[in-house]
């Protein structure tokens, strides 16, 4: 069986770079969805169907389901079970506690609903995260320069030693990636510090959120990474892909914009 890290390679091999992020919500599904039951299983499966051939990955913020209880976590677990086992399936929850609350976290997301990946929250330290990072045949992309406003918050802070924290992150990440299964989130609308940041990044497996709505830039992410002569990395798209069509196409739609995405990304590679 193949590591999370040996799917995103044989993903990316393959000329797949997009994830579909399933934010799914039920306020922004198709009506004709919408009043029947098990609507947002039933469009989780419709996208996943209309467009695995065509990703790498799905992203699935546990978030959207966490709210609806019983039945939310249900519809989370049977979409899960829906995604093929090629693609690479990445449990959004921002992860990072200590002890055994970090153990239990990490039990349930790898162990009980079997996802390939994660993404993880540093800012408690390592302890908090070796849970995750015990798993060696996993993926653990923990936040560096998310793609939100906030990031200068916190993560655009500049360090007594002239470096901003995020960078520090990475330079961490890299020291705590003993089993190979450590990687980053970059936020895709910070293009300009992607690019100036990646002999730092080196080989680590980004995840890159923010294309679409949030406005960034596929082209601009390709780029860098074609610069610095490697792939290894994911272009996250949520709402622009599932939510294209809030008509009766609404996976059709799906499919065409994964195809229109993953042709600009075939011209900048020269696939």
């Amino acid at each position: 069986m193949m590591t999370a890290l040996e799917k995103l390679f044989a993903q990316n091999k393959n000329g797949k770079f997009v994830c579909v992020g399933l934010d799914t919500d039920v306020e922004k599904i198709p009506l004709c969805l919408r009043s029947t039951k098990d609507s947002t299983l039933n469009f989780n499966r419709a996208i996943i169907d209309a467009t695995y051939k065509q990703a790498a990955a799905f992203k699935i913020n546990f978030a959207f389901y966490e709210k609806d209880g019983y039945e939310g976590m249900k519809n989370l677990s049977e979409t899960i079970k829906h995604i093929p086992p090629d693609n690479l399936i990445i449990a959004d929850v921002k992860r990072g506690d200590i002890g055994n609350t970090s153990q239990m976290y990490a039990k349930s997301v790898f162990e009980y609903y079997k996802c390939d990946a994660v993404t993880l929250n540093p800012l408690m330290g390592k302890d908090s995260l070796d849970p995750f990072l015990n798993h060696s045949n996993k993926l653990n992309f923990i936040l560096a320069l998310t793609s939100n406003k906030g990031a200068n918050d916190f993560e655009k802070l500049q360090l007594e030693n002239g470096k901003f924290l995020y960078q520090f992150i990475i330079e961490k990440v890299k020291e705590w990636n003993l089993n190979t299964n450590c990687g980053i989130v970059f936020g895709a609308t910070k293009s300009i510090e992607l690019e100036n940041n990646m002999e730092l990044i080196d080989d680590l497996p980004v995840l890159l959120p923010g294309v679409g709505a949030q406005g960034g830039s596929v082209e601009d992410v390709v780029n860098s990474f074609i610069s610095a002569k490697r792939d290894g990395f994911l272009i996250n798209i949520s709402r622009g892909i599932i939510y294209k069509s809030r008509n009766e196409d609404f996976a059709d739609q799906a499919r065409v914009e994964i195809t229109r995405v993953n042709e600009v990304i075939t011209r900048c590679l020269n696939l």
